[in-house]
């Protein structure tokens, strides 16, 4: 069997433009051409996975990426692997687990999705970044030599600051009835937010690398290619909808309680946990988070070229 190259979370927001991507890039690889694309989904039936499954080279299968053991890689004959993990309290242990697989099942390369490059760090209220940044502690210690690997710490995507730009002017257009625009940036800090296709995109330049050895436990910064802040959002909706916006809420974080609500409540789930994400943002909003932080590297491989507006009007002709 050849080897293969595993996309875990193969329909996900990064994870579809990996699958997308990469079967071109390794058509171009002297050394990669050959290798299968395994694209790992919880259902094989759903949309996405039936438009990824008739891809060149690629193999759509059914699999819960938090129960592949060794046994499973080697059987699947995995060299290279990338994965997009939830970003739940047991993110850690079951994400670490799944590298701890990888490093015993002979995996050369692993690209990895971390978060925001300003909150990766042991100090950082919000409690996700700190599992970022002990899985790139564990993945840099000396037990994880033979296993090389890259961490991607994204912006926050585009599609979840601009939807509720996108949700007030489709309401006005089709009632002209506007409800308060709650945004996650501030009024004037700049933040450099990212399509996670984008990131899909790098992810699948990385793994078609002939030699990873030049990005090994390499943590790159990705931005979009410009900043944006609240204020010119509410300026860009203006100017689609021909009014004034009458209400903003500014560093809104609402969408936490809706999100333990619906989600977590029923659980035994910490509360103090689950309501640590509202301070996520703060970096951002001290203008941490802007495109100046990119990584040049980033910008070699495949600089982003979707801006705000770009993804504003995507999601108006949803």
């Amino acid at each position: 069997m050849t080897p293969s190259i595993l996309i875990v979370g193969a329909t996900g927001n990064t994870g579809r433009a990996v699958a997308r991507t990469l079967p071109t890039l390794l058509q171009s690889s002297s050394t990669l051409s050959g290798n299968r694309i395994i694209a790992l989904t919880r259902s094989s039936s759903s949309p996405v996975a039936l438009e990824l499954a008739k891809l060149p080279g690629v193999e759509v299968i059914e699999q819960n990426w938090v129960e592949i053991t060794t046994d499973w890689l080697r059987e699947h004959q995995v060299a290279r692997a990338f994965i997009a993990s939830h970003n739940e309290p047991n993110q850690f242990a079951e994400e670490s687990t799944f590298h701890i697989n990888a490093l015993n099942a002979g995996v050369k390369y692993v690209v990895r999705i971390s978060t925001m490059a300003a909150n990766v760090h042991p100090g950082c209220p919000a409690y996700y970044p700190r599992q970022h940044w002990a899985i790139e502690v564990l993945l840099g210690s000396p037990e994880f030599n033979k296993l090389h690997w890259t961490s991607l710490q994204p912006n926050v995507f585009t599609p979840l600051i601009m939807s509720p730009a996108a949700e007030l002017i489709k309401k006005y257009r089709k009632t002209g009835e506007q409800d308060t625009l709650r945004l996650m940036l501030s009024e004037d800090a700049p933040v450099g937010i990212i399509d996670p296709d984008e990131v899909g995109v790098i992810a699948a330049h990385l793994l078609s690398q002939e030699d990873t050895s030049v990005h090994n436990k390499a943590k790159y910064v990705l931005n979009g290619p410009e900043d944006i802040n609240g204020k010119q959002i509410v300026d860009m909706i203006e100017q689609n909808i021909g009014a004034s916006v009458k209400n903003v809420s500014y560093k809104d974080v609402s969408l936490i309680d809706m999100l333990y609500e619906s989600q977590y409540a029923a659980t035994k789930q910490s509360k103090n946990v689950i309501y640590s994400s509202k301070r996520a943002l703060e970096t951002a909003w001290e203008g941490k988070c802007s495109t100046s932080t990119t990584s040049k590297e980033i910008l070699e491989l495949s600089a982003p070229k979707r801006t705000p507006a770009d993804v504003l009007k995507t999601l108006l002709e949803e």
